[in-house]
């Protein structure tokens, strides 16, 4: 049965989820929404854009399911906020998991408005929470969890038993190791290679594992 779907954003991440949903899920995208004074446009890939402020007027939640289609913008704040909006609204957040993704762990274990794009390998026991996006072609290792509203880039590979907090930002080849934790609010730079825990609101760039002088809480107000 097709399920039909509101899409928060206007941008290329939207647009990815408009052409993921439509081409391999159950789901029917009828409609974007943004903040009202973010609309340059009536309409979004042949489908119209509503106000925010108005969207539960012309697609209440009992008709709907909701997507928030938001980058990790300031350490995944603005994704995160609008998650919840959605939530107190009463939407039901649907979550894409391709069908090119090879997933060993149980259904329950992944969370609402989660984006898994194609090879990603998630194996068994992995427990991933609420407003994750996984890009494609990651290997999330056995046991390892990864917290609410992070977002993880490509080619990453999380070793077994990794615990991943909430609000994480991870980039591009980075490599982290067998039983560690990575604090909230970090951020994991491109093809960083992590061999022990990550404070929370760490920035962690270059080779090795040291951490950078600047926190995240200054990146969420760039």
């Amino acid at each position: 049965m097709t399920k039909k779907l509101v899409i928060f954003g206007t941008g290329d991440i939207a647009e990815l989820a408009h052409f993921y949903f439509s081409s391999d899920s159950d789901y029917q995208v009828v409609a974007f929404t943004v903040d009202t004074d973010y609309i340059e446009k009536n309409e979004f890939c042949g489908l119209p854009v509503i106000a925010f402020e108005e969207i539960v007027k012309n697609f209440p939640p009992n008709e709907v399911s909701f997507f928030v289609a938001l980058s990790y913008s300031k350490i995944n704040e603005i994704r995160k906020e609008k998650f919840l909006q959605a939530k107190f609204l009463g939407y039901k957040l649907a979550t894409y998991v391709s069908s090119k993704a090879t997933v060993l762990t149980q259904c329950d274990n992944i969370g609402e408005n989660c984006f898994i794009l194609e090879d990603n390998t998630i194996q068994p026991f992995v427990s991933i929470g609420d407003n994750v996006t996984l890009w494609s072609g990651n290997h999330i290792g056995h046991h390892s969890t990864i917290s609410e509203h992070s977002f993880l880039a490509s080619h990453i590979v999380v070793s077994g038993s990794v615990s991943i907090g909430k609000q994480c930002f991870i980039g591009v080849n980075a490599t982290l190791r067998d039983n560690i934790c990575v604090g909230e609010r970090c951020v994991i730079g491109a093809g960083v290679l992590l061999l022990s825990d990550a404070e929370p609101e760490g920035v962690y760039v270059g080779q090795g594992t040291q951490r950078a002088k600047t926190s995240s809480s200054k990146l969420r107000r760039i």
